[in-house]
């Protein structure tokens, strides 16, 4: 076997209401792959997919037992956005898809900008401007 190299090509978020949840990520403008059936989602999210599986389907693919859902799982996803305004355009666009806004953005200790919203199932999102980071041509982020 060659070099690995560690990537992360999918995140899968366990749902209890697929069809609920499902139709939030397609408010906020993701389109489901072809691929995706009753039982799971799949979105292209420039270059890494966003599942969602159900709750308990993925505690038993992964050989756990299914709690319920915590109120914080210690987990969130971010989306990186250009500039302050920006930030503030793609908040109100997930307020306006159902999202819970649980942090307006506003300038935070670091140097940013960034607020938090939530999708119907709790799962916790920033939405964040660093100045200190690069959104390239392909939307990828690039560190310093």
């Amino acid at each position: 076997m060659g070099t690995l190299r560690p990537r992360i090509n999918f995140v899968t978020l366990g749902v209890h209401d697929m069809v609920a949840v499902r139709a939030f990520y397609e408010r906020l403008g993701l389109t489901a792959a072809s691929a995706s059936n009753p039982h799971v989602t799949f979105f292209n999210v420039n270059g890494v997919v966003l599942s969602l599986y159900g709750y308990g389907a993925l505690a038993e693919d992964a050989g756990i037992h299914a709690n319920a859902a915590p109120v914080f799982r210690g987990v969130a996803l971010a989306w990186n956005g250009t500039s302050d305004a920006d930030v503030d355009q793609i908040m109100a666009h997930a307020k306006n898809a159902g999202a819970t806004i649980l942090k307006p953005a506003q300038k935070v200790f670091w140097g940013g900008y960034s607020g938090y919203f939530s999708d119907p199932e709790g799962n916790l999102w920033e939405v964040a401007f660093n100045p200190f980071a690069f959104i390239n041509a392909s939307g990828q982020i690039e560190l310093p």
